[in-house]
């Protein structure tokens, strides 16, 4: 059996598993609304500790990650940065939208705002910007599931049909059995991405350099630049420290990540998850290893694209046996498939409830908007599909701007959690401003000082909000006085 075919069998069967325990996770309460949705609202510590992990922790850590650390250096601890901070978030802000959901009945971000808000409008604004944001972020991983087929199979499996796998077993699942089957799936796939990714950091910098140690003092010597800041190509400190801003604010405010506040089963069960949520974090470090070491590996003939890095420095420099690539490349699929899951979810939900369900849906019965959510599972993840066949150049750049957009929902979400008095009309302007500002930056306009777009969106977005409330004060007053 040629080394193709082996790794090509080992990937199919780990495949067959997934769909399998995706499948038996099916129950009763995947047949209701809440139970599709939120598993019932009795979600535990274990396995949301997974959900919530697989979240991040996508293709772009065993392809972006790496690719990064490989491109610019030191730059790429911005990633570790950011995740350092969501924690916090989800300190601060699980607990109390976790306890508005039970007693409100919410199942989306949508729901919460609109309902605080006394808009449908603007519930409908918050679930168009957030399935637009999930939808590249939902191709990210399809992608990258493409890439990893490829490059691990040495073309036997080519990227289209690689992706299409990927994506044929995750919509089913989801389909089938909701938020129980990406539970219990996420549970067996953090398990696998965690063991391969502490395996092969550790086992490549031993096999070329001796140890992690012995790589970076040779870094030190012969490559230097990519040690300090701002790195190989000059990540300035702008920069970094945007990406830095923008991928904390705007990873709390995933719909996907609101939605599993909701099923949580308590305030105290979504504390614990923060607090052990940093352990899932050191799954990037041997990961970035294999990015560094790649530098040294291919310095006489760089990479056309960083993303593959960790593949050709398995497959071509460390020499490893097809049993563990094929191994390498079904924990680099968990990542890809677990937050494909999560995300193919959240976005049919999202269209589902926040979306068609105030608007063509109203009059909709629980089975019909049960059933329209599934189709819609399918619908997404094959638009995701076909955007992923034009192979997007970065899979880092992708994530980047899915965070710009999805973060001008932030004042908004903290004006229905915190701050009551911030008003519908002000939050709204500042949100439409604040993504027109961003989607400018990002695609017409070169960002100014290098910065990530999203901040100059988030800024206008907070200066619109600041002088519509002032704006507003100001005529109450007036009003006041002519009475």
């Amino acid at each position: 059996m040629t080394d193709s075919l082996i790794i090509t069998a080992i990937t199919l069967v780990y495949l067959l598993m997934v769909l399998w325990v995706g499948l038996r996770a099916r129950g009763q309460a995947s047949s209701s609304l809440e139970g599709y949705v939120a598993g019932g609202r009795h979600v535990g510590v274990v396995i949301l500790f997974f959900i919530l992990g697989a979240e991040i922790f996508s293709a772009f850590a065993f392809l972006g990650a790496p690719g990064w650390a490989y491109q610019h250096g030191s730059p790429a601890f911005y990633i570790l940065a950011y995740l350092g901070l969501i924690p916090i978030a989800i300190w601060v802000m699980g607990p109390r939208v976790a306890e508005l959901g039970r007693r409100r009945g919410y199942l989306t971000q949508g729901d919460m705002i609109a309902d605080h808000y006394h808009s449908k409008g603007l519930g409908i604004f918050a679930g168009l910007i957030g399935v637009v944001a999930l939808l590249p972020y939902l191709t990210i991983q399809i992608a990258g599931a493409g890439l990893l087929f490829q490059a691990a199979t040495n073309g036997l499996i080519p990227f289209w049909l690689g992706a299409f796998l990927a994506f044929i077993v995750v919509a089913a699942y989801v389909y089938c059995s909701g938020l129980s089957g990406i539970g219990w799936t996420n549970l067996v796939q953090g398990i696998m991405m965690i063991a391969i990714a502490w395996f092969l950091g550790l086992a490549v910098s031993e096999r070329l350099y001796g140890g992690v140690g012995d790589m970076f003092a040779r870094l030190q010597v012969e490559m230097p630049e990519y040690l300090t800041m701002p790195g190989a190509t000059g990540m300035g400190w702008g920069a970094f420290s945007t990406a830095i801003l923008i991928s904390a604010f705007g990873g709390s405010m995933w719909p996907h990540l609101f939605m599993k506040f909701y099923s949580a089963d308590s305030g105290r069960t979504l504390r614990k998850v923060s607090v052990f949520y940093p352990l899932y974090a050191y799954l990037l470090v041997p990961l970035m290893f294999i990015g560094f070491a790649g530098i040294l590996a291919f310095a006489d003939s760089p990479l056309e694209r960083a993303d593959t890095v960790l593949l050709k420095v398995v497959m071509e420099v460390a020499d490893f046996s097809p049993w563990v690539i094929g191994l390498m490349l079904s924990g680099a699929l968990a990542a890809a498939m677990s937050t494909g899951a999560n995300l193919a979810h959240t976005a049919a939900v999202v269209l589902t409830r926040d979306v068609l369900g105030t608007t063509v849906m109203h009059r909709a019965s629980e089975t019909q908007v049960v059933a329209v959510t599934r189709w819609s599972v399918l619908g997404l993840s094959l638009v995701a599909y076909v955007t992923a066949l034009f192979n997007p150049a970065s899979l880092v750049l992708l994530l980047l701007g899915a965070y710009g957009l999805i973060v001008q929902l932030m004042p908004m979400v903290m004006g229905a959690l915190f701050f009551p008095r911030l008003k519908r009309a002000s939050v709204m302007v500042g949100a439409a401003l604040g993504s027109l500002v961003f989607l400018v930056f990002q695609f017409l306009v070169d960002s100014p000082f290098g910065w990530h777009p999203g901040v100059w969106g988030l800024c206008l977005n907070l200066v619109a909000i600041a002088v519509w409330q002032s704006a507003s004060a100001s005529t109450s007053q007036q009003d006041n006085a002519t009475a």
